[in-house]
C-alpha cells in the first residue's frame, strides 16, 4: 500500500501541494521550509540545493538590512519632514532632507512582493525535497543538475520561456498597479508633495469625498461619469452601425469600383490620428476654415462664429462627429472581411425559401456579424471610455466649467484623471478615479461577454 500511495503522488513531478508535502515529509523535508534546499543537499542534489539556499540568503540579507525598515516606513510613510537651516559660514539657508513618503510606500510594496516570492520559494523547497524523498524511498534515480537543465529544453520549456514575460509583468505592471491603488488611501495631493512634505494614510476619506452629497468632487464626478458613459455608447455604436452600412453598400453586387471606394474611405487611417485631431481642432476653431466658409456664404454674420468647441452641447456633438469620421474606416475594414467570409450557400438557401433582402440581412448577415464582432465591440466600448486622444487633442476637455473641480464640460474620467494628476497634482484623487474606472470596465466587460453567443456557443457559425 505504501508503494501504491507513493506512485499516486508521483504521477506528475511536484504534484503534491505544500501542505501535503510538509505533512507527509520526513524531518529533512520539513527542515527544508526553514533551510531552503536542505532536502536536495542531503540527497546530493547540490546545485539545486545551493541555488535555493542562495535565494534564501539573499532574501534574509535584504530583509535584515533594508526590508524590515521599508515595512516600518510603509506603515508610517515617514516621520521626518524636510526643513531648512541657516549656514552661518556660507550665509545661506540649506535644506536638510527628511523622509520621502512616496519612496517609503514604493519600497514597502516592493518588500511585500519580495516576501511573496519568499513564500513561493519555501513551497518550492519543501515540494522539491518531498519529491526527492519519495523517489529515493521507491529506489528510483534522482535527477542531477544536468538533467534539470535538459528538462528546461523539453518538458519544462514553457517555464523557461514564460519566466522573463512574467517578471516583466510583475515589475512593470503589477507592482505599479498596487502602488497606484494604495495611493488612493493616502493624502498624496498638491499640499503634500514629497520630499518637501510628507503624506499619510487616511483610509477611505478620498472615496467619501468623491461620493459625498453636495461636495464639489461629487458634483464633478457624477456629470463626468454620465458624459463618459454616453460618449462610450454613442461613439461605439455610431461607428459600428455606420461602418456596417458603408460595408454593405460597397460590397453589394451592383456597386462598381469597390476597391476604389474602400481605398477612399480607408485613406484617413494612413494619417496619424493625432494629426487628424489637431487638424480638426483648427478647422472647427472660432476663426477656423469652417467658420470662415460659413461667413463667406452668408450663413452667419461677418463677425459671428459658431462655437463648435466652446459651447458644451455643440462641443460634444462635434467630438462625436469627428470620432465617426475617424472610426468608421476601421469598422469598414472589419465588416468587409466578415461579409466576404459568410458562406454563400446560406444566402442561396434563403433565396430558395423566398426570403427577401431584409430577411436575409436580419436572419443571416447581422447575426453573423454580431457573433464575430461582439468581443471586438466590447473592447471598443472599453477603449472609448478611456479614449484620451480624441477628447484631449480635439477639445482639451473644454469648455471649462466653474461648477466642476478641475474638469471641463467634455472631459471623460480619464482626461479628468490626467488633469488631476499632471496639472493639479492630486494623485490620491487620480488613483480613486483609476480604481473606479477599472471596476466599471471589469464588471461591464465580464457580465456582457458572458451573456453573448460568442461565449455561450462558440461553434454556432462553424
Amino acid at each position: 500500500m505504501f508503494g501504491k500511495k507513493k506512485k499516486r503522488e508521483l504521477r506528475a513531478p511536484e504534484e503534491a501541494g505544500f501542505c501535503s508535502a510538509f505533512r507527509n515529509g520526513n524531518a529533512v523535508t520539513k527542515g527544508s521550509a526553514v533551510l531552503w534546499g536542505l532536502g536536495n543537499i542531503v540527497n546530493r542534489q547540490y546545485m539545486r540545493g545551493l541555488l535555493l539556499f542562495t535565494f534564501e540568503a539573499a532574501i534574509v540579507l535584504y530583509m535584515v538590512f533594508f526590508g524590515i525598515g521599508a515595512l516600518q516606513d510603509m506603515i508610517t510613510l515617514g516621520t521626518r519632514e524636510q526643513y531648512e537651516v541657516y549656514n552661518e559660514a556660507l550665509g545661506i539657508f540649506e535644506y536638510v532632507l527628511g523622509d520621502n513618503s512616496m519612496l517609503c510606500l514604493l519600497y514597502g510594496v516592493i518588500t511585500i512582493f519580495v516576501l511573496f516570492v519568499a513564500a513561493l520559494l519555501v513551497s518550492v523547497s519543501v515540494k522539491s525535497a518531498y519529491y526527492t524523498q519519495v523517489k529515493k524511498e521507491l529506489g528510483k534515480p534522482l535527477p542531477n543538475f544536468l538533467a534539470d537543465l535538459r528538462s528546461l529544453r523539453h518538458e519544462k520549456l514553457h517555464n523557461l520561456l514564460l519566466f522573463a514575460p512574467i517578471m516583466g509583468i510583475v515589475c512593470f505592471t503589477i507592482v505599479p498597479l498596487v502602488f497606484m491603488i494604495l495611493i488612493a488611501f493616502t493624502s498624496y495631493d498638491r499640499n503634500h508633495q514629497p520630499p518637501g512634505n510628507l503624506f499619510d494614510w487616511i483610509g477611505l476619506d478620498n472615496f467619501r469625498a468623491m461620493f459625498a452629497t453636495g461636495s464639489t468632487l461629487s458634483g464633478t464626478f457624477w456629470p463626468v461619469l454620465g458624459w463618459t458613459l454616453i460618449w462610450a455608447v454613442v461613439a461605439t455604436f455610431s461607428t459600428y452601425i455606420l461602418g456596417i452600412i458603408l460595408a454593405l453598400i460597397i460590397n453589394r453586387q451592383g456597386t462598381r469600383f469597390k476597391g476604389f471606394w474602400r481605398f477612399l474611405f480607408v485613406l484617413s487611417i494612413a494619417v496619424p490620428q493625432f494629426v487628424s485631431l489637431l487638424t480638426m481642432r483648427t478647422i472647427f476653431s472660432a476663426n477656423g476654415p469652417m467658420n470662415i466658409i460659413l461667413r463667406d456664404l452668408g450663413l452667419i454674420g461677418a463677425t459671428e462664429s459658431i462655437p463648435f468647441l466652446s459651447d458644451p452641447t455643440l462641443a460634444k456633438l462635434t467630438i462625436i462627429g469627428v470620432n465617426i469620421w475617424i472610426g468608421v474606416p476601421y469598422t469598414l475594414l472589419t465588416m468587409t472581411g466578415i461579409l466576404q467570409n459568410i458562406p454563400a450557400d446560406l444566402y442561396e438557401a434563403a433565396k430558395v425559401d423566398g426570403a427577401n433582402t431584409f430577411v436575409t440581412f436580419f436572419k443571416i448577415t447581422l447575426p453573423y456579424m454580431l457573433f464575430v464582432t461582439t468581443p471586438s465591440l466590447i473592447t471598443s466600448f472599453t477603449g472609448n471610455i478611456n479614449n484620451f486622444n480624441v477628447i484631449y487633442l480635439l477639445s482639451g476637455g473644454g469648455p471649462d466649467s466653474l461648477n466642476y473641480y478641475y474638469a471641463g464640460e467634455t472631459d471623460l474620467l480619464v482626461t479628468w484623471l490626467y488633469k488631476l494628476t499632471i496639472t493639479n497634482k492630486d494623485y490620491n484623487l487620480g488613483a480613486v478615479i483609476g480604481i473606479l474606472v477599472f471596476i466599471i470596465l471589469a464588471v461591464f466587460s465580464l457580465l456582457t461577454y458572458r451573456h453573448t453567443s460568442s461565449y455561450k456557443d462558440e461553434e454556432a457559425f462553424q
